[in-house]
């Protein structure tokens, strides 16, 4: 495939290079044929006769081409430059003389007024501005994605007329607070006068903010396809710009179109781009250019009018970062929280991307919702479509249950890895480890029940898994709750040191869970010697929730002692269940050993019939 940016990477020298040939050649053949087609030749006789007329003001002789170049007038009485052979007369220097007639060894320069401006100024002028022109795009593409000089300070907003939107709020599943919260916005944008009668005004903005994937920007769209108004969608790092001033006049033609289109909705996506708290220093290395188009943002929200029903939503997953002056009633009046969906919306959200996929008859849409606690929206369609996708590579005209199930194996540890070959051994650890996960969970009163377990490696690095599916949605855990889970991600190295007296780096995963989980009981949930007090901050809610330590070097040194104990303790309660159960172990994991995958029904069933 031809790469077509290879012209824009092109050096400034090159463009100058042309440039320069260009303007050789003109000199060095165009010109000359221009003053050429001017010059008229006549006889020598012809020539004596003019001077004795009178008619001849300036001669001079062309050594070069052995000519006589003269100016003459013609008889309109306008000057015309001639030439004609030069032929011996003695005499001609005294009839010049006599005549008054101008002489020289230089060749008269061109004094056509249209071949002066055409030359000296119409085609220099053309030239440059060719040559300007060409730069101007170059640099456009280099600095803005082929916007010239012109265009700097547009808004680069995308209009979508209603029909080209197609989205609606049946589109949009999983996400009903949301929804009911923008329903009143789509209300007040279709019946105004029964609001303005009571004396109600439209909120000016409503800001979006949840993790990534969880439908917010098809949430706005749904909102102005229900609304029936145009839909302009622009990205916060659209009004970063390179000059100063760029982003603040950009700003200010998106809320002109906008004005120009009311009512419509304006959409703002990853706000936090230009909507970042501002400095409150010296000002020493901040970004001037993005606080102008903050402050810009600020003065266009409070300066339109909400009754023409201009509606400004704004996404963004870090809300925590934005400037408090974006956030007051009157710009951004309402936060709508768009969460990860529960059970019930994980099901409607699958049920929607199914509409367009051909399912077979027996689907439990529910069973793949219970699979998938913690996915966002955009992960379930990417399930389906794995589904459909591994259909087709099994020759299929249909979904089935299976392909469900085995694309959200994908879509959390990898595709299979088929040509992965583990010596028995390893297979054997492996066996043993897995087992060791699913007989701590399986013996302990709160821990989830075990659907599947492998030793299959997957291509995320897994060499196995065990998988564990809640029956149903849990939103608060008790500490005993979180001790087990401990226990069963130490389940696996536990059983690695019983039964080979030696542990590997297999449990690396484990180590780091089981970790972060007692680190959070001590410093976040107040589970620990230290009482209700936060000795740990949050960062980042809706990206990846990184943490800050908010104590004391030695407040530290006592948190990591209870991590450690925390971590013993749920790492002796495995071992005391696998060394009660050790015959389990071991039927367990031969079976395993030879299925690699068994379900959570031949695991409990093996369980249960050697208790007996």
């Amino acid at each position: 495939m031809l790469d077509n940016n290879n012209a824009s990477k092109k050096p400034l020298v090159f463009y100058v290079t042309i440039a320069m040939v260009i303007v050789f050649l003109l000199n060095a053949f165009v010109m000359p044929m221009l003053l050429a087609k001017q010059v008229q030749e006549l006889g020598y006789s012809d020539f004596l006769q003019l001077v004795d007329k009178g008619r001849v003001t300036e001669v001079s002789l062309d050594q070069t081409n052995d000519q006589i170049v003269f100016i003459a007038k013609d008889d309109a009485d306008q000057e015309q430059i001639y030439k004609t052979a030069v032929f011996p007369d003695d005499g001609l220097r005294e009839r010049l003389e006599k005549a008054g007639v101008k002489f020289s060894a230089q060749i008269p320069t061109q004094n056509s007024p249209l071949v002066g401006l055409l030359v000296g100024w119409i085609i220099p002028i053309a030239l440059f501005w060719g040559l300007g022109s060409l730069l101007s795009r170059q640099m456009g593409k280099r600095l803005g994605g082929g916007m010239n000089a012109m265009s700097f300070g547009k808004a680069n907003a995308k209009i979508v007329a209603e029909k080209e939107t197609g989205v609606t709020f049946a589109d949009v599943a999983g996400e009903e607070e949301a929804k009911d919260a923008l329903k009143e916005i789509v209300d007040f944008l279709e019946h105004p006068s029964k609001y303005a009668g009571i004396g109600a005004k439209l909120p000016k903005g409503a800001l979006l903010v949840g993790p990534p994937g969880t439908g917010k920007t098809l949430l706005a769209k749904a909102v102005a396809g229900e609304a029936r108004v145009p839909f302009f969608s622009i990205s916060g790092s659209e009004f970063v710009e390179m000059f100063v001033g760029m982003g603040a006049a950009k700003v200010r033609d998106l809320f002109k179109q906008a004005d120009e289109k009311a009512p419509c909705i304006v959409f703002i996506d990853e706000i936090d781009t230009i909507g970042k708290k501002r400095d409150t220093g010296s000002g020493i290395g901040g970004n001037d250019e993005r606080e102008q188009t903050l402050n810009q943002l600020l003065t266009e929200m409070d300066g339109f009018d909400g009754n023409k029903g201009v509606v400004i939503l704004a996404a963004t997953n870090r809300p925590e970062s934005l400037d408090p002056a974006l956030l007051r009633p009157g710009r951004f009046d309402r936060r709508i929280p768009v969460e990860l969906p529960d059970l019930a919306g994980r099901e409607a959200i699958l049920q929607v991307h199914a509409r367009d996929v051909k399912m077979g008859g027996a689907i439990d849409m529910k069973e793949i919702a219970r699979a998938t606690s913690g996915a966002s929206g955009a992960e379930l369609a990417n399930i389906v479509n794995e589904a459909a996708l591994r259909a087709v590579r099994m020759g299929r005209d249909e979904v089935t249950q299976e392909d469900l199930m085995e694309s959200v194996e994908t879509v959390i540890a990898g595709y299979q890895r088929k040509n992965a070959v583990m010596s028995e051994q390893e297979k054997k650890i492996v066996s043993y480890h897995e087992i060791g996960h699913a007989l701590v969970a399986a013996m302990q009163t709160h821990s989830a029940p075990v659907t599947k377990i492998t030793i299959i490696p997957r291509t995320s690095g897994a060499l196995g898994y065990t998988m564990q599916v809640d029956e149903d949605e849990h939103y608060l855990m008790s500490r005993e709750e979180l001790l087990n889970k401990i226990a069963t991600l130490t389940g696996g190295q536990a059983a690695e040191q019983l039964v080979f007296h030696s542990i590997t780096t297999g449990a690396s995963n484990d180590i780091e869970k089981a970790t972060k989980l007692a680190r959070a009981m001590i410093t976040r949930y107040g589970m620990s010697d230290f009482g209700m007090v936060a000795l740990e901050t949050l960062n980042g809610q809706y990206l990846g929730q990184d943490t800050s330590l908010a104590c004391s070097p030695a407040t530290s040194e006592k948190i990591d002692q209870q991590v450690v104990a925390l971590v013993g303790e749920a790492r002796a309660k495995a071992d005391r269940i696998l060394r009660e159960n050790e015959g389990k172990l071991h039927e367990l994991a031969a079976y395993l050993l030879q299925k690699e995958t068994i379900t959570g029904e031949e695991f409990m069933r093996i369980l249960n019939s050697t208790a007996a």
